[in-house]
């Protein structure tokens, strides 16, 4: 900076050689010249406008756009056999590891038995006795009918000699007490006769109630060594043994509210989801008001299973089974190596309809700012307006916008936080991900 020089006359007077006087208004004039001085000094001020800000953009363009809807899905096994005890007893042991597979008839609990041993043994004694009682049942029975037959042969020599005495006694060839005597023995070996075939048929009775009490005893014997066998609990199906809910020592019983366990069978296995009733509607309208024709609709459309770390589960062979009622859906998937389980999470995702000639723009480029969405648009002039937009369906990292733009506009969808409302821009093809935006939407088909 120059410098200006000049020179002024201070007004010092020398009073004696050597000596100085200094006059008495030498202060302002001191003052008055550092601020002559300082405003010699030249400053340069350059004033320069900002370039303006480059962003990256792209120009929507109508397109086809498959609509997809994501579920929360809950992994449930196809077959889920809940294990309970038939028989009350505390538990002795548990014979399976929790979680592993295990196959029909595979051991899983124990059950004290002894106290069902104990009933087995008094069920086969009650049993014996049974059979002796009618052993000696029918003893009585063949006892009875050879009483029978011998009351029947006395009674067959009385009536003889009832016959028989009749015309002697007439003739009077004997007296008439020798014949009343013959007819009351007569009579008495008839009594005898039908005594001995009522004691036939009360030993043909017992011994009908005696095979009854066999039939009784031998079906205690058996539901003794039944409840013997429910000691031990096995699994009824081939699958997969979760955790058990009850510990050694639990006295467990048919009551029990908790299953001792659950066996599931994984392969396949079912997704489980819940869908919206405006989704569900979505989807079945037009197809007919009857539940078949619904299902239909429902099964013709193709699910996928995301698994929780976000890959997307390989078999996709599936059958749907709807259940309208609560509008439950289960998805079965093949699961081999019982590579999922059941309890898991997932997400189920299906394309649900197509939207024609939609326009879709990348999420980024919307700007949310108290519930209402925003996206730049560049016009002619390279100049932003900040228009407000209603989005519609996402399509993976794609926005389906329903009002507030125009095919053929340009939006900003790198550098949004640069821009405002009237800025010149710069724009730039839009250089993000390097597949098109129309593959990602294929890629959702």
């Amino acid at each position: 900076m120059p410098v200006c020089r000049k020179r002024y006359h201070t007004g010092f007077e020398s009073n004696s050689p050597g000596h100085l006087s200094l006059p008495l208004w030498a202060p302002t004039l001191f003052a008055l010249s550092i601020l002559i001085g300082s405003g010699c000094k030249e400053k340069k001020v350059e004033s320069t406008t900002p370039a303006p800000p480059e962003v990256e953009v792209i120009r929507v363009a109508p397109q086809d756009v498959p609509i997809t809807k994501e579920w929360v899905a809950t992994l449930k096994g196809f077959v889920n056999a809940d294990i309970r005890s038939k028989v009350s007893g505390y538990l002795l042991r548990q014979d399976y590891v929790n979680g592993t597979v295990v196959s029909k008839g595979t051991l899983l609990f124990e059950i004290d038995p002894r106290p069902f041993q104990a009933e087995v043994d008094q069920a086969k004694a009650n049993l014996e006795e049974a059979r002796g009682a009618l052993a000696q049942a029918r003893a009585g029975l063949l006892e009875a009918k050879a009483n029978q037959q011998k009351t029947e042969a006395a009674q067959g020599k009385t009536e003889i000699d009832v016959k028989r005495y009749t015309p002697l006694a007439k003739a009077k060839a004997i007296s008439q007490e020798e014949l009343d005597n013959a007819q009351q023995a007569n009579l008495a070996a008839n009594a005898q006769v039908d005594a001995a075939k009522a004691s036939v048929s009360t030993a043909s009775a017992t011994i009908d109630a005696r095979s009854a009490s066999v039939d009784a005893a031998r079906a205690a014997l058996e539901n003794a060594q039944l409840n013997l066998g429910y000691t031990k609990i096995v699994s009824p199906i081939n699958g997969i043994a979760g955790i058990a809910n009850a510990q050694v020592g639990d006295l467990v019983g048919a009551t029990t509210p908790t299953p001792l366990t659950t066996v599931s069978t994984a392969d396949p296995i079912l997704a489980q989801f819940a869908a919206a009733e405006q989704e569900y509607l979505s989807v079945v309208r037009g197809t007919g008001k009857t539940t078949s024709a619904a299902q239909a609709a429902v099964k013709r459309l193709s699910f996928d299973l995301v698994l929780a770390d976000g890959t997307e589960f390989p078999y996709i062979d599936r059958e749907v089974d709807v259940r309208t009622g609560s509008i439950n859906i289960q998805v079965a998937f093949p699961n081999p190596g019982n590579v999922l389980r059941p309890g898991g999470y997932g997400t189920i995702r299906s394309v649900v309809r197509t939207q024609r000639g939609a326009i879709a723009v990348p999420q980024r480029a919307l700007t949310e700012l108290q519930g209402r969405y925003m996206v730049a648009v560049v016009g002619d002039q390279d100049k932003v307006t900040v228009r407000q937009v209603k989005p519609g369906e996402q399509v993976g990292s794609l926005w389906v916008i329903q009002d507030g733009l125009k095919a053929g506009e340009r939006i900003v969808v790198e550098g949004t936080q640069k821009v405002k409302e009237g800025m010149q821009v710069v724009p730039k093809p839009y250089e993000g991900p390097a597949e098109k935006l129309s593959d990602k939407l294929s890629r959702k088909r």
